[in-house]
């Protein structure tokens, strides 16, 4: 039995699995603080800053796999393809026709930061993907971050390129913005890659010195995976949002990243759950490209199964979700059972598995009308974070506790701190509520 929307109905959950969301609201903020901008990172000594490398043991990964022949999606500000790390690594002319519009000027060097921290070469001392191997193929949307009004105008939103990408033959769709409300035709659109197949991974967000369930979209809709981030000590960074739509952890805080379109310098402590979420798509990369015949389920078992948590995996955490990425036990082991390719370990809390989607599903989401509020991009912060109490320092292990530091600096970029859209058929479904 499938409901009109072409999901399971609700009651086959437990009744306090899943709440309605708020219809149609968007708020249009950079999800993170940027306090002045302070190049200070050059590219001589950007990869000694990227202090995640050594522990996730990225030089053993890559004798067993660079993420060769996985295709990412980076849905961002643009990415610029002539960086020392990105050249030959972007899919300029793969990005489709209709959503290619300066998919390769970047308006804010964030985009280029994410594409970097996935498949960068690390060329003349830039950063280091994590999935050197892989390509990148660049999306430029309509984030607030873009104040031209010309521009605006010309610029394909997120709901456009995730339909457009999810008819590529990319498996991964990283995508590190965010909302604070969902729309009808956003989530039509991540219907629609889910049904295709696609692995997308999204920011939580970055407001976790703000009270409650703190994810944003699209990372709070299901068949995405939200990612949270981490310190150096592996403890969740103050700044990262909580809730029930947290997946997994990644590093996020710490180290270099672009901060403008000149692209004259790195700037030092990049700051935010956006280049987790940058980190966990080269991880799946890197698993993918292991193992090429598996699913998005098995894929994602993988990062679940391997991620490294102190609590049970029955009760994810709210804070790190599964725990924090480990793709070196995958890769490490030969012997590593993915499961089953048609069952999705988050089907419970997606209301049915990602390749199960109703042919009617897809068809309605492929025919919706794309909405045209903007989304914010999770931009990394320069404030330097300090680490949350209650963490372990042993490599791969977080800690479920936290406090909110509630003198963090909030700088608040856009048009203005909300922007209110009401759309008469947004009624997105939420991710199950934890407590860990």
């Amino acid at each position: 039995m499938k409901s009109s929307t072409g999901r399971r109905p609700h009651h086959a959950l437990p009744r306090t699995s899943r709440r309605v969301g708020a219809a149609g609201a968007v708020l249009g903020v950079l999800a993170a603080v940027t306090v002045g901008f302070a190049p200070g990172a050059s590219a001589s000594d950007a990869q000694s800053k990227q202090w995640y490398l050594g522990p996730m043991q990225v030089e053993q990964m890559w004798k067993v796999s660079t993420g060769k022949g996985v295709k990412v999606a980076v849905l961002d500000t643009g990415v610029n393809a002539d960086t020392p790390s990105l050249k030959g690594q972007v899919l300029t002319g793969e990005t489709p026709a209709s959503v290619a519009y300066h998919a390769t000027r970047d308006y804010m060097g964030h985009g280029t930061t994410m594409a970097e921290l996935i498949a960068g070469t690390g060329a003349d001392g830039g950063l280091k993907g994590i999935a050197p191997g892989a390509k990148i193929v660049p999306y430029r949307i309509l984030l607030d971050s873009l104040t031209d009004s010309a521009e605006r105008k010309k610029t394909p939103s997120a709901e456009e390129a995730i339909r457009a990408a999810a008819d590529t033959d990319v498996k991964i769709i990283s995508m590190s913005f965010g909302a604070v409300a969902p729309t009808a035709d956003e989530e039509a659109a991540i219907d629609y890659a889910a049904s295709k197949g696609k692995l997308l991974i999204a920011s939580a967000g970055n407001k976790g010195t703000s009270p409650g369930d703190t994810i944003g979209y699209p990372a709070r809709y299901p068949y995405v995976v939200g990612v949270a981030a981490v310190d150096q000590a592996s403890t969740v960074s103050k700044f990262s949002s909580s809730g029930g739509a947290v997946d997994l952890a990644a590093p996020g805080q710490g180290f270099p990243g672009w901060c403008d379109d000149t692209f004259r310098a790195y700037c030092d402590n990049r700051n935010g759950t956006s280049p987790a979420a940058a980190i966990t798509s080269g991880s799946a990369a890197l698993i993918w490209s292991a193992h090429p015949d598996w699913s998005v389920n098995q894929v994602t078992r993988a990062l679940i199964d391997t991620a490294g948590r102190t609590w049970s995996k029955s009760n994810p955490s709210k804070y790190l979700g599964y725990g924090t990425i480990r793709p070196r036990l995958v890769l490490a082991d030969s012997h590593y059972d993915a499961g089953a390719a048609n069952v999705d370990p988050l089907g419970v809390e997606n209301i049915g598995d990602l390749l199960a989607k109703s042919a009617g599903s897809a068809a309605s989401a492929k025919g919706a009308t794309p909405a045209t509020p903007s989304s914010s991009a999770s931009t990394p912060s320069q404030s330097a974070q300090k680490a949350s109490t209650g963490g372990t320092a042993a490599a791969g292990s977080s800690a479920e506790t936290r406090k909110d530091d509630s003198g963090t600096l909030w700088i608040v970029l856009g048009a203005a701190a909300a922007v209110i859209v009401v759309c008469g058929a947004g009624f997105a479904v939420m991710r199950a509520r934890r407590t860990g």
